[in-house]
């Protein structure tokens, strides 16, 4: 990987160069030699890197060696000394490591290709994480995302691109990188996270120490545990082993439908197990109903076992709007309540259309895939499966999804991944049926929709008396021959008009092609009468005048069409 001062040549070549080395391109497309890809991303540093992480969790986009390739990718960076790191932080922020934090650890204890993060601790004796980003990181990663943003612009017009959008892929790919490389955001992302969750049942979130982040820099509190990786190596107790799994799942479900906020990136190195002494912590949770004159506030406690959950890398987070998240309630219901036509329009709801869509081709093959998960248990059904099949059939369709429900699909699908191994016998899509009816419910005003519909049903009452001499009425007209059906049409007068001028115009054409060929018969014929010869040459004269009529009023009308529209 480049470092120090970076020219874009000077990175064109290095691109091309590893490409060339390990034929990246035509394994790539060919599907084949995975390894060699990987190591071609690995080379070429951080923006590459996070490419091919991105794609490891695009199950509709690689093949299942690919996916299991692309895991592996590590980043091969040289860990900065103590006085570079010293030298960053205080250009960065105009304070030096010793005048910030009491003790600084030379040593780092993670790095990676964007950056290193070292243990510190406050003057206040606070102990924090200190992650500090690697020298050229953004001179490198600004200039890969302005040759990708070049490339897209010349593969957008491939037929592949409508297939996979293209300019979406790279959207997500830049978002991503800029998140890590400017650290203010990612630490706005941490603020906000914390905010929505930390104290959540076991769920806690590290404290961002905004006054001490800059662009480069992110001060997070430390909060020490194993990943959920480890421990899933380690013997614990089937009962703590399902109150995580159902911990994350029911806590994953509110972040999207209450939240609407979420981690795009719960994978298990980015979730810590932490073990607590505290046995006797309660939590209490309250819920608030009103409906009509009747107030209702229900409390309930919980003990908590003696274990917290850490989320980490806030950098990937993930925002829908308020309609996606009801169409994404939606396609839940449908797919817990198995109702093949709700399914479908649910779908489309989340869709971009790319090109004529045949709907009723689309909801017959959607019932045909959907058929055999109909007659599964639902604790056996993968929701993560299912989204990215369904994400495959919509692309034969012209149907792209959009971009925050594919990053919502992404975060489900490593979520899932880690749940199954913490308890097979949990679906994620059991615990999100009855949640997503709760939110359902919870948008509706039950005071106001009664008070609406008991005015229509009083409205109707007052027209049932007058109902049997109406139809009296009506029948009486009937009988009588009297009845009459008008029908008013729009718009018609000036399709006959249109349709009165081009049937004109196929007339003076028809008419102009029988003068061409006549005046060409006249002059042939005409060698020794050369008046003959001139009644041929006056009628090419008069067919060419018209031609010219007609093509001058023809641009004049479309001119001033274009006119009149601006």
């Amino acid at each position: 990987m480049a470092s120090g001062n970076i020219k874009k040549s000077a990175r064109i070549k290095e691109i091309i160069s590893v490409i060339r080395r390990h034929n990246a391109l035509s394994n790539f497309s060919k599907q084949i030699h995975p390894q060699e890809v990987r190591q071609a991303l690995e080379e070429l540093g951080p923006t590459f890197i996070k490419i091919g992480q991105i794609l490891s969790t695009r199950p509709d986009l690689m093949t299942p060696e690919y996916i299991h390739e692309l895991h592996k990718l590590q980043d091969q960076v040289p860990v900065d000394d103590y006085d570079t790191v010293s030298s960053i932080y205080q250009e960065a922020t105009g304070k030096t490591l010793e005048a910030t934090f009491s003790s600084f650890e030379h040593k780092p204890f993670a790095s990676a290709s964007i950056g290193q993060v070292h243990h510190a601790t406050l003057p206040s004796g606070e102990n924090v994480v200190v992650k500090i980003q690697h020298p050229a990181v953004a001179q490198l990663v600004t200039i890969d995302l302005n040759l990708l943003h070049q490339a897209v612009k010349i593969l957008r017009f491939t037929s592949e691109s409508k297939i996979i959008d293209i300019r979406q892929v790279y959207s997500e790919i830049k978002s991503s990188l800029i998140n890590e490389i400017d650290t203010s955001i990612e630490a706005k992302n941490g603020q906000d996270f914390y905010k929505l969750n930390n104290g959540e049942r076991i769920i806690c979130v590290p404290r961002v120490y905004p006054d001490l982040c800059a662009p480069q820099i992110l001060v997070n509190e430390a909060m020490p545990g194993s990943s959920i990786k480890q421990y899933l190596h380690t013997d614990h107790p089937v009962s703590e082993r399902r109150y995580i799994a159902q911990t994350l799942v029911t806590n994953f479900i509110k972040q999207v439908f209450t939240d609407r906020f979420f981690h795009a990136d719960p994978h298990p190195g980015n979730i810590l197990v932490a073990p607590t002494d505290d046995r006797h912590t309660v939590t209490s949770r309250s819920f608030h109903k009103q409906l009509g004159p009747i107030s209702t506030q229900v409390t309930s406690k919980q003990a908590l076992p003696p274990l917290r959950l850490i989320y980490l890398d806030f950098g990937m987070m993930g925002r829908i709007s308020p309609l996606l998240a009801a169409n994404l309630r939606n396609v839940v219901t449908a797919l817990a309540l198995r109702d093949e036509y709700d399914i479908t329009q649910a779908v489309l709801a989340i869709c971009n259309q790319t090109g004529p869509v045949d709907h009723n081709a689309f909801r017959q093959e959607l019932a045909v895939f959907l058929k055999p998960f109909f007659t599964t248990n639902i604790v056996d059904l993968n929701l993560a499966t299912i989204l990215f099949d369904i994400v495959k059939l919509c692309r034969r369709y012209n149907l792209q999804i959009k971009s925050e429900a594919v990053t919502l699909i992404k975060a489900v699908a490593s979520l899932e991944s880690t749940i199954a191994q913490l308890d097979p016998n949990l679906s994620l899509l059991d615990i999100a049926r009855p949640f997503a009816l709760k939110e359902w419910l919870q948008q509706i005003d039950l005071h106001a929709s009664l008070q609406d519909n008991l005015l229509l049903f009083g409205q109707s009452l007052q027209d049932v008396p007058h109902i049997p001499r109406k139809i009296n009425h009506l029948l009486d007209t009937l009988e009588s021959g009297q009845s009459q059906i008008n029908l008013h049409h729009t718009g018609l007068t000036k399709f006959v008009s249109k349709l009165e001028r081009l049937t004109n115009r196929i007339v003076i054409a028809i008419i102009l092609a029988a003068v061409i060929l006549g005046s060409s018969l006249l002059v042939q014929v005409s060698a020794d009468h050369p008046y003959i010869a001139r009644i041929g040459i006056t009628g090419y004269c008069i067919a060419l005048t018209i031609i010219l009529g007609m093509l001058g009023r023809s641009w004049y009308d479309h001119w001033h069409k274009k006119h009149h529209r601006k």
